[in-house]
């Protein structure tokens, strides 16, 4: 209870912040000499938290690649990101967490581009009310918020293989 209440009053926790600190608060005092060599991959930048994540790396001048199911939806970030950082580097690429071969094809395009992956932020979570099954035949909330996200040792199940592309 004393620590729910101490969440609710925005008091600083261990790490020095609280639940009312900002995106802008947390990352303020990180210091790269050249912050456009880094790059951060954000899942779920389309909304909420992902989207407020992606702007506030932006503004510290990181190269962002967003992977979105609704390039639209991304478009729209990209285009309100660019609007207070209009420098920022966005890259949008299509996946969809769900589809082990959107997963595969993101990967492959990523890798292409040669970028360096610094920063990895799996932001991107379903929800579904009714039973869904993904292409893979798997329940869409499970493929999604974790079997998208989860490494594999079997190279016929393609996942979300970040650990080959942190290098």
């Amino acid at each position: 209870m004393r620590e729910t209440l101490r969440y609710l009053l925005g008091v600083a926790g261990p790490s020095g912040f609280g639940s009312s600190c900002t995106g802008e608060q947390v990352t303020q005092d990180i210091y790269c000499s050249n912050p456009s060599n880094l790059t951060a991959i954000i899942t779920g930048a389309t909304s909420g938290i992902g989207a407020e994540t992606a702007r506030v790396l932006a503004k510290r001048g990181l190269r962002l690649v967003i992977p979105a199911r609704d390039l639209k939806r991304a478009a729209e970030v990209k285009d309100w990101i660019q609007g207070e950082s209009p420098e920022a580097e966005i890259i949008l690429m299509e996946m969809d967490l769900s589809s082990f071969a959107s997963i595969n094809r993101f990967c492959s395009m990523f890798l292409s581009l040669g970028l360096p992956l610094n920063i990895l932020v799996n932001n991107a979570g379903k929800y579904c009310k009714k039973l869904q099954l993904t292409e893979d035949k798997f329940e869409m909330t499970f493929a999604t918020n974790y079997l998208g996200k989860s490494p594999s040792p079997h190279p016929s199940h393609a996942c979300f293989e970040f650990a080959l592309l942190l290098r």
